[in-house]
């Protein structure tokens, strides 16, 4: 029953991926760019698109009976700004709140450097299952590098949902309304494939430098892989 669960997990994870992609990406950016179609305004038509994250957001408060500082802080600035919209009638103002996820999360990022593991060690617990956490946690413990690894590549996720979030208020204040949305969902794809690309050429080319190797979670001195002698 354990083995079956931990096998369930990556499916679970990769399900929950799915639902937060077409909820936070496909769903709003298509509301958005079909309201405009109709002759909406831009206001309303951003409005709309934030209205489904949002809502997702506070379902998932209701359903888990938990409230977390980072989520709760992203659901803060968020009505903080649709609430400044309102006043100002700018609908830059709420191409903004992308910015600001994004800069919550960078920030909750960097803060785990402060903890006794990094962001990347608990996000990977989470979507692996029962015999690659092992594993995980058997290369944390034996290899110093490996940690320092960790830390590495946590700093610089943090970093570049940073540089994310710059960007995006750059757009925002800057670009035509209507592209801002569509450039918006491209810049996430940057980000996300520069942060994997680095996670991948880096990590591997520290490990060497240091006398490891990994396939996959399981890291092993380059001595002990080659055949014997």
């Amino acid at each position: 029953m354990a083995e079956s669960s931990g096998a369930q997990r990556p499916a679970r994870s990769g399900a929950a991926f799915s639902r937060l992609l077409l909820g936070h990406v496909v769903v709003p950016l298509a509301l958005f760019y079909g309201l405009r179609w109709l002759g909406v305004n831009q206001f309303l038509a951003l409005l709309a698109g934030a209205v489904l994250p949002t809502a997702g957001m506070v379902r998932g408060f209701v359903t888990e009976r938990r409230i977390g500082g980072l989520s709760l802080f992203v659901l803060g600035t968020m009505g903080l700004t649709v609430a400044m919209s309102f006043v100002t009638g700018s609908p830059r103002l709420l191409l903004i709140r992308n910015g600001w996820g994004m800069a919550a999360l960078g920030v909750w990022m960097l803060c785990t450097l402060l903890s006794r593991r990094p962001f990347l060690y608990e996000a990977t617990r989470i979507v692996v299952d029962e015999d690659a956490r092992r594993a995980l946690q058997d290369a944390w413990d034996r290899h110093p590098a490996f940690r320092r690894m960790l830390w590495i590549c946590s700093a610089f996720w943090g970093v570049a949902c940073l540089v994310d979030s710059a960007g995006r208020v750059v757009m925002a204040m800057t670009l035509p309304v209507d592209l801002v949305p569509l450039l918006d969902d491209v810049l996430l794809g940057v980000t996300v494939l520069a942060i994997l690309a680095f996670q991948r050429f880096f990590g591997r080319a520290f490990l060497r430098r240091n006398g490891l190797r990994s396939r996959g979670l399981v890291v092993t001195p380059l001595a002990t892989t080659g055949p014997s002698a």
